[in-house]
């Protein structure tokens, strides 16, 4: 069972072959997921939510999200392993440094980071000193009072066009995956269509390269708000396993997400 790293997703994009991710907090879950197929685990700041029980994920710390990963990274040994550079955590390029190099050492194979045009050179800086990272546009929960909420982004031309924009910059200063939150579908296909990076939508349609969920959100256990654009898995085959297998043949075959679970 070879590694998954990120010359493996740039592949499966080439081939034309979807991959799969979801969020992982522990060693049993990540294990689990690991052994299922799943390709990518991602140690989220939705621990903040789902883990915490706070009402958004700005409180999360870097601590956390290390001791996670340490305890994520012990139970894999196929997934390629991305940690969440939390709020606050990399405002400045000596903070982005520091911080950064604890989630590498606690496990992580790459990290990841909220924002566009702004972070172009803490994306060169982690690259060039060897930490691989991952750039997250549209809907980026820790600007959440900046949007005004959880909204879906993009869905006007200049917004759109800000967003396509910013994914080119992000992958021309090194970022080697790029995940995409609550845009419209359409927004998501040319991106990820213009981009030899790989991307991954979450509420962002069918045509990016790969999915990601939250595993809370799989498993039908999250509590208050559930996501337009989550499927409960666990509901449909009744036990954890085979909850992430369905999800895994849905995303390859194509048949997941569906309309339903698409912003237009």
């Amino acid at each position: 069972m070879s590694k998954v790293t990120s010359s493996t997703l740039i592949k499966f994009k080439q081939e034309g072959r979807k991959f799969t991710a979801l969020t992982a907090y522990d060693a049993s879950f990540a294990g689990a997921f690991d052994q299922e197929g799943i390709d990518v685990l991602l140690v989220g700041d939705s621990l903040g939510m789902v883990l915490q029980g706070h009402s958004d994920t700005l409180p999360v710390t870097v601590e956390d999200i290390a001791y996670h990963t340490r305890c994520v990274h012990r139970g894999i040994e196929r997934a390629l392993l991305i940690a969440d550079m939390p709020f606050m955590s990399y405002a400045t390029a000596e903070q982005t440094m520091i911080n950064a190099t604890k989630l590498m050492q606690a496990g992580a194979n790459m990290v990841k980071l909220e924002g566009g045009e702004w972070l172009l050179e803490s994306v060169k800086m982690l690259t060039q000193r060897g930490i691989p990272v991952c750039a997250h546009l549209g809907l980026t929960p820790q600007s959440v009072h900046v949007f005004g909420g959880f909204k879906v982004q993009g869905r006007d031309a200049d917004n759109a066009q800000r967003i396509i924009n910013d994914a080119k910059a992000l992958e021309a200063a090194g970022a080697q995956l790029l995940v995409v939150e609550c845009i419209p579908a359409a927004l998501a296909r040319t991106i990820s269509e213009t981009l030899t990076i790989p991307v991954i939508g979450i509420g962002a349609g069918k045509d990016t390269d790969g999915q990601i969920l939250v595993m809370h959100d799989v498993l039908g256990i999250s509590s208050g708000y559930i996501p337009r654009f989550s499927k409960n898995y666990l509901k449909q085959t009744g036990e954890i396993r085979g909850a992430v297998k369905a999800y895994i043949e849905e995303v390859v075959e194509g048949r997941f997400p569906a309309e339903e679970h698409t912003f237009n």
